[in-house]
């Protein structure tokens, strides 16, 4: 069965980096396009990042663009997120996802999540 389990995730000071891996295996890891969501404390989800099946293409929603950066390591089944200069806005759970975002919009509902990851930001 799909498994995509992250970890990486922890507490950090304003300006520090963490970078955020996720696991994958089930499924044909290097066919598909892969997704980090975070869903901060009593906010809905976030699409934050996405980056095509062979990893030359990322996207980036604003807030994270040029802080954040997405690869992948298909031979590794592997994804990941290095975030820098983080800031406490950033504290969230983050989620490593396949197939469940549409046009930015994700659907805990649809497609294979990982059970999220903790960050906290804060001095």
């Amino acid at each position: 069965q799909v498994q995509l389990v992250e970890s990486g995730g922890g507490l950090v000071q304003p300006g520090g980096s963490l970078r955020l891996s996720c696991a994958a295996s089930g499924f044909i890891f290097s066919r598909y396009t892969m997704t980090w969501v975070r869903q901060a404390p009593g906010k809905g989800l976030e699409w934050i990042s996405h980056i095509n099946s062979g990893g030359s293409s990322s996207a980036y929603e604003n807030s994270v663009k040029g802080r954040f950066t997405m690869s992948r390591d298909n031979a590794k089944n592997t994804l990941y997120l290095d975030m820098n200069s983080l800031k406490p806005d950033d504290t969230a759970v983050y989620y490593c996802v396949v197939a469940g975002c549409s046009a930015y919009v994700c659907d805990k509902n649809q497609g294979y999540w990982g059970q999220g990851t903790q960050v906290t930001v804060s001095s």
